[in-house]
């Protein structure tokens, strides 16, 4: 068996894993496929932040804004808030907009691509923290509005959030509801799995692509060294902001699929921490490097639940004294600590990445060539 009979045999256990993954899942409890369902979602943000932080070296820590405006547009689109808010809408849609997912999708993604160049334009000139801070300052900003757009017009509905959100629905089957297959019952949180199972792959896709391409390498070339990326041809300002327009596209469909699946959004989903959190998953797993930003952020999508199940008896150790979602917090902190102690380029970082000058420790000693 030669080298790629081996990686399709790879390929086809690891698809049938993932396949079968949920119904494992749920026989221990929906809970546990709904963790898993979230960790899809973290893997989708953590996809896009790595195009504009992984490939083109822009650190952006307002990347949840994004994420906000597919939520939010959805919500407004899929929810009886415009019907009952206004009343021209009413007679115009007397039973409410309900869009299809075939429109919501591609909508949400075009977006949260306008606003990721919105954001892009004017931050072209900066870099490092510069940057990290105006990006920041995007990110509160898009909460802020959303927190206070409730006067004097009801647009967002402010802090109470949207409620009652369509759940999808494809070709018939209704994401929202059980449904029995086979003789096998498969809850929401199982269906919802599967869609988004196929997106993370699609968009996985889309990632090997991008970082093949003339653009990924450009990307890496502004990474590198911004002026000897100008010097050598390249549009530094387009490829800016393709890259946060690009990036902005995978926290945009993932709103809208964070808002099918909650059935319900409010400003308190889309704080700093959320920002910082999915900075954490790309920086853990490996700046740059698709499978590494995917294990980091499965991990730190899962630990927090896993360490839900270690802090409650140090909190009855304790006799209480210790709040258990403070202490769980802690945990969470000092396993990031000690992962980046011992590997500091992340879990899996990308093999080109970070080498040094001959006859380092970091460097192979037959280099595999160069970036062409």
């Amino acid at each position: 068996m030669n080298f790629r009979d081996n990686k399709l045999a790879t390929f086809l256990i690891a698809g049938a894993l993932l396949l079968i993954a949920p119904l494992i899942a749920q026989q221990f409890g929906n809970a546990w496929v709904r963790i898993i369902d979230i960790a899809l979602l973290y893997v989708l943000l953590a996809l896009g932040l790595n195009i504009v932080v992984g490939y083109a070296g822009l650190l952006d820590l307002g990347y949840v804004a994004f994420y906000a405006v597919g939520a939010y547009m959805l919500g407004l689109l899929a929810s009886p808030h415009l019907s009952q808010t206004f009343p021209g809408f009413a007679a115009t849609f007397p039973n409410g907009l309900h869009a299809p997912l075939w429109l919501v999708i591609p909508l949400g993604a075009l977006l949260a691509a306008a606003f990721g160049v919105a954001l892009g334009a004017p931050t072209l000139k900066l870099r490092g923290d510069y940057l990290a801070i105006v990006t920041l300052g995007f990110g509160e900003i898009i909460r802020v509005f959303l927190t206070n757009l409730d006067a004097p017009v009801n647009i967002t509905n402010g802090p109470k959030g949207l409620s009652q959100i369509d759940s999808f629905k494809v070709l018939g089957y209704d994401f929202g509801k059980t449904h029995n297959l086979f003789g096998l019952e498969i809850p929401s949180v199982t269906g919802y799995y599967y869609l988004f199972l196929a997106l993370v792959i699609v968009s996985v896709v889309i990632c090997y692509r991008l970082e093949q391409s003339r653009i990924g390498r450009a990307w890496m070339a502004i990474r590198e060294d911004e002026v000897a990326a100008k010097a050598m041809g390249i549009n530094t300002r387009n490829m800016k902001l393709l890259a946060f327009g690009m990036g902005a596209t995978f926290g945009g469909v993932s709103g809208v699929l964070f808002a099918s699946f909650q059935g319900f959004v409010s400003p308190e989903s889309f704080s700093l921490n959320e920002s910082v959190m999915i900075v954490a998953m790309v920086v853990l797993g490996g700046i740059g490097h698709i499978p590494g930003v995917i294990i980091g952020a499965l991990l730190l999508a899962a630990l927090p639940e896993v360490l839900r199940y270690v802090a409650s008896p140090l909190q009855q150790m304790t006799d209480g004294r210790l709040d258990s979602a403070i202490l769980r917090q802690l945990l969470i902190a000092l396993a990031m600590i000690a992962i980046m102690l011992s590997r500091p380029r992340g879990l899996w970082p990308v093999p080109e990445h970070g080498r040094m000058r001959p006859g380092s420790p970091d460097q192979d000693p037959e280099p595999k060539g160069t970036l062409s």
